[in-house]
């Protein structure tokens, strides 16, 4: 694999390739939703496509997304973006993808006039919360117990920095 991944925004095209992403990495270390069974959903949709995605290549290959939108409708929360999703495929794990993704998201939230942004992980997920704080993410807020997930009561963590 090639030293950095080439970040980007999505693409009509790409939606196979992250639908297959976002199956094959599918976990309750970090999925609330049940497990996708075919026949699956398209993974672009009305309230996300494209243009909501920045994506990471490694050797021309798709290996991980990042998904920016809005936490709220509300005007007066204009100026906050959330990370509603990062996923990165398993062979590419340690290869600087999942940190080039948050950083790709945090450029792509400025460009858009955000003045903050945010995202939620689960509390058993130390990986992502992690990654998360060494980017400068700090904790805002928990949801004790918020998730019953295999029979285990896990906290939503809520976590932001400015832009």
């Amino acid at each position: 694999m090639s030293a950095a991944p080439r970040i980007r925004l999505a693409t009509l095209d790409d939606e196979d390739a992250l639908g297959r992403i976002d199956r094959d990495t599918w976990s309750t270390l970090h999925a609330v939703m049940p497990r996708p069974r075919p026949p699956y959903d398209p993974f672009y949709s009305e309230r996300f496509g494209p243009r909501d995605h920045v994506v990471a290549e490694l050797d021309g290959r798709l290996v991980g997304y990042v998904r920016l939108g809005f936490p709220t409708s509300l005007a007066c929360n204009a100026h906050v973006r959330q990370i509603l999703g990062l996923a990165v495929a398993d062979e590419a794990r340690g290869a600087g993808v999942g940190r080039a993704l948050l950083r790709a998201a945090r450029e792509e939230a400025r460009r858009q006039g955000a003045r903050r942004i945010t995202l939620r992980v689960l509390g058993h997920n130390t990986p992502a919360r992690t990654l998360y704080e060494s980017e400068g993410f700090v904790v805002e807020g928990i949801l004790p117990g918020e998730f019953l997930l295999d029979g285990v009561y896990v906290d939503d963590i809520l976590m932001g920095r400015p832009l």
